[in-house]
């Protein structure tokens, strides 16, 4: 039994070392990933997301990066952010409800009217009314259609 546990203990740790060592590192030449084109290479960085066009030059190879909307998009991102801050400072400090959902002084007050979805059971109730009277209209109306044929 115990020759059976060190066993065990042997390859678990053999076999944790072999895979970490098969794992990548941040070294590894699998960061760039390189696609060809026309006048070089696109060089993708997995890493950052950042694409760089390669060329050959006279002397050696040279990647220049290619420009990314990404940062205009974040900086429009980060200053929509900043004016919806200060916007929402201005309503509470004139003292107007947030718009949406969002209320300033936290969940509703208990004077305040809140929107309840009805359960399975009140569903259940509601098509039950309907059912009812849905058959009592049909039946008004194959009474009146009986009175209305005797009258003839």
């Amino acid at each position: 039994m115990v020759r059976r546990l060190f066993l065990i203990v042997g390859v678990l740790f053999v076999g944790t070392t072999v895979w970490a060592q098969g794992t990548p590192t941040d070294s590894d030449d699998a960061r760039y990933t390189f696609n060809r084109v026309d006048d070089g290479y696109l060089r993708l960085d997995g890493r950052t997301g950042q694409v760089s066009h390669c060329m050959r030059q006279s002397v050696g190879w040279a990647c220049r990066a290619l420009p990314d909307d990404r940062t205009a998009l974040e900086a429009e991102i980060g200053r929509l952010q900043a004016e919806n801050v200060a916007l929402k400072k201005e309503l509470l400090a004139r003292n107007l409800p947030l718009p949406g959902t969002v209320k300033p002084g936290g969940p509703a007050t208990p004077g305040e009217p809140r929107l309840q979805l009805p359960n399975d059971t009140d569903l259940n109730k509601v098509m039950s009314f309907l059912e009812k009277v849905w058959r009592r209209l049909v039946e008004m109306v194959g009474t009146l259609q009986k009175d209305l044929l005797k009258k003839t």
